[in-house]
C-alpha cells in the first residue's frame, strides 16, 4: 500500500523588490485587503496536502512579516534568508530536513494568484517515482529574439519549443536539497529558479501546464493591474454577509482573552480552547459568509489537538478558505455582551489584533460593547457572549 507523502511548501519572500518602486519590500503591499505575501502563503497553509509552509524572510523584516501574515496551524516559524535567492531557498531547504517532507514546492511570495489548482497539478506532475523535479509552464505568445550587448538580433528561437516557466516549482525533498547543497559549493554557479539548479546537477525537469493568471508583481504598473483584478467591481461583486454568536460561562481563573487579546478578570472562562467570543463569533460569520459549515466542523471539540488552542488559528482559518475561493473580507462588525470585564480600554488593541490575523485595516473592524442590564446569565456574571456579522466579496459574473 502507497502512503500519503508529507509535503512541504517553502515561500521565498526575501529579496527587495526595488523594481516595484513604493520604498516598501513589494512583499509587504498591499494588494486588496492585505499584504501581498499573505494572499500565497494563505493559499498554500489551507491545501489540505500541504502539511508545512515555511516562509523565507530577510531577518530585518521580523517585525513586519508577523504583522503581515496571519497564524495558521500550518505554518512554522520564518527561516532567515541569504544574499541571493538561491541561497535563500537553500537555508529554507536546511530548515525544513529536520521535518524530512517527500515533497517541496518552491514559490515565489510575489505571485498572488496562485491556486489550489496548480497546486492539484504540481503534485500530479511528481506522481510518476522517476520524476525528481515539475514545474509549471505556459506557452510563449510573443516572438523572442536573442539579442548581444549592442541590442542587435542574434537569432529567433523557435516558440513552439519555448515554456514561460512559474512558481509553484515542485521537487522531491532530498534530491533538491542535495543538489542546492552541491551548487553553493560550485564557483560562478547562480541559478534565477529551482529548475536550473536541479537542470545543472544533472537531473530531468518535466514541465506541467502553468496558469496564465498566475502573474508574478515585479513593477509598479504590476501591482496597479493585480489591484484591479482583486478589487475590481466587476471581477468581486458577489457580496456575501456571514453572522456568528458564540457564548461561554465563567469558570475560576485570573483572565479572558477577548478578540485576541489577554485581559486579566476575577474569573476565567469554560471552554476547550482559549475561550475567546469574539473571534470564535466572528470565525462563524466569515464561514457563514462562504456557506463553508461552523467552527465545530472544522476544529471539532472532541479533537484533543485543539485544547488550550487559541483561536487566533481558527480565525486565521477561516480568512484562508476565503483567500483560497479568490475572495476578499470586506468589513466585521462585532458585539460583546457582558457586564465585565470592561471592553473599552481594549478595543483598540482588539482591532489591531483582528486586523493582523485578516490582513484588514483597522477602519473596517468595529468593536462594540453592552451589558444585559443584569438580566439573565450574563447579567448575573455567569458568563460573556458575542456577536458578529462580516461581509465577504468573492468573484462573480
Amino acid at each position: 500500500m502507497t502512503s500519503t507523502p508529507i509535503v512541504a511548501a517553502l515561500i521565498v519572500a526575501a529579496g527587495r523588490g526595488t523594481r516595484a518602486g513604493h520604498g516598501l519590500p513589494k512583499q509587504y503591499r498591499h494588494v486588496g485587503t492585505r499584504p501581498l505575501i499573505a494572499h500565497s502563503v494563505a493559499i498554500f497553509a489551507d491545501h489540505p496536502a500541504v502539511s508545512t509552509v515555511r516562509v523565507v524572510i530577510e531577518p530585518a523584516d521580523s517585525d513586519i512579516y508577523h504583522r503581515s501574515v496571519p497564524a495558521s496551524a500550518a505554518l512554522g516559524a520564518p527561516v532567515a534568508g541569504g544574499a541571493t535567492r538561491q541561497a535563500s531557498v537553500r537555508a529554507g531547504l536546511e530548515a525544513l530536513a529536520a521535518e524530512a517532507p517527500d515533497l517541496v514546492l518552491i514559490h515565489d511570495a510575489a505571485r498572488p494568484f496562485v491556486s489550489h489548482a496548480i497546486i492539484d497539478r504540481a503534485l500530479a506532475a511528481l506522481g510518476d517515482p522517476a520524476v525528481l523535479a515539475a514545474v509549471p509552464g505556459t506557452p510563449v505568445v510573443d516572438t523572442v529574439k536573442s539579442v548581444d550587448a549592442d541590442e542587435t538580433v542574434t537569432g529567433t528561437p523557435a516558440r513552439a519549443a519555448l515554456r514561460a516557466i512559474q512558481t509553484p516549482q515542485a521537487f522531491r525533498f532530498l534530491p533538491l536539497l542535495d543538489a542546492h547543497r552541491q551548487a553553493a559549493a560550485a564557483v560562478d554557479f547562480v541559478a534565477t529558479d529551482d529548475a536550473a539548479v536541479m537542470e545543472w546537477a544533472g537531473h530531468a525537469v518535466r514541465v506541467f501546464a502553468g496558469d496564465p493568471a498566475n502573474v508574478k508583481l515585479t513593477y509598479a504598473q504590476d501591482f496597479a493591474a493585480a489591484e484591479r483584478l482583486m478589487t475590481g467591481h466587476a471581477a468581486m461583486n458577489d457580496v456575501r454577509i456571514g453572522q456568528g454568536y458564540d457564548v461561554h460561562a465563567f469558570c475560576p481563573g485570573d483572565h479572558v482573552w477577548l478578540g485576541g487579546v489577554r485581559i486579566d478578570h476575577d474569573c476565567g472562562v469554560l471552554a476547550h480552547s482559549d475561550g475567546d467570543v469574539v473571534l470564535h463569533a466572528l470565525t462563524d460569520a466569515l464561514l457563514g459568509a462562504i456557506s463553508d459549515g461552523d467552527i465545530g466542523s472544522h476544529f471539532p471539540p472532541s479533537d484533543p489537538q485543539w485544547r488550550d488552542a487559541s483561536s487566533d488559528l481558527f480565525l486565521a482559518h477561516a480568512g484562508a478558505r476565503i483567500a483560497a475561493l479568490g475572495g476578499q473580507v470586506g468589513n466585521v462588525d462585532i458585539t460583546i455582551v457582558a457586564e465585565a470585564p470592561k471592553v473599552g480600554p481594549h478595543r483598540d488593541a482588539m482591532r489591531a489584533r483582528i486586523g493582523a490575523i485578516l490582513g484588514l485595516a483597522p477602519e473596517r473592524i468595529a468593536i462594540k460593547a453592552t451589558t444585559s442590564e443584569k438580566m439573565g446569565f450574563i447579567g448575573r456574571r455567569e458568563g460573556l457572549a458575542a456577536l458578529a456579522v462580516a461581509t465577504v466579496r468573492l468573484p462573480g459574473e
